[in-house]
């Protein structure tokens, strides 16, 4: 499965990034017995935070959905390196929780995160169908417009 999920990301142009250091007192990732968890990732790109802000002033749903897709390829690069660099351990995505910072008025957090859920289930195929929670939040880390944590079943 390994080779059909790098083979996925060279059709669509995705290059995985190094994976992120922590920026404060956590670990970015923890297994426990077949279960992956990795801590929030941002938007990052190119080494700082592609898209800032907040959704319904800042930031349009389009590129919110652009923030997601980052985050997810960045929930990729931790599962990469979390798994001695072998994506085909991946044996499902269990669960999504997506954070979009948002003034108090929008109300489409969902559609922001689709932009994760799509790329995720389009390079891990059926394995990628998830659980998500998608919600508002007042501010995320540096300013990030949305940040992204994952569950994984791993062999």
């Amino acid at each position: 499965m390994s080779d059909a999920i790098e083979g996925r990301l060279k059709e669509l142009g995705i290059v995985l990034p190094q994976a992120a250091a922590p920026a404060a007192n956590y670990v970015p990732y923890v297994i426990s017995g077949n279960l992956l968890y990795l801590s929030g990732q941002l938007p990052m790109e190119n080494g700082k935070v592609g898209v800032t802000g907040h959704l319904g002033r800042d930031v349009d749903v389009a590129g919110g959905q652009r923030a997601a897709q980052l985050c997810a390829i960045n929930i990729l690069a931790q599962a990469k390196a979390a798994l001695g660099g072998d994506l085909g351990r991946i044996k499902r995505l269990i669960k999504l929780n997506g954070f979009v910072a948002s003034t108090p008025d929008f109300v489409e957090q969902h559609l922001v995160i689709n932009g994760a859920s799509n790329l995720l289930a389009n390079v891990l195929g059926d394995a990628g169908k998830h659980a998500r929670a998608a919600v508002g939040m007042a501010a995320l880390p540096f300013n990030a417009a949305v940040e992204i944590d994952a569950i994984l079943e791993i062999a």
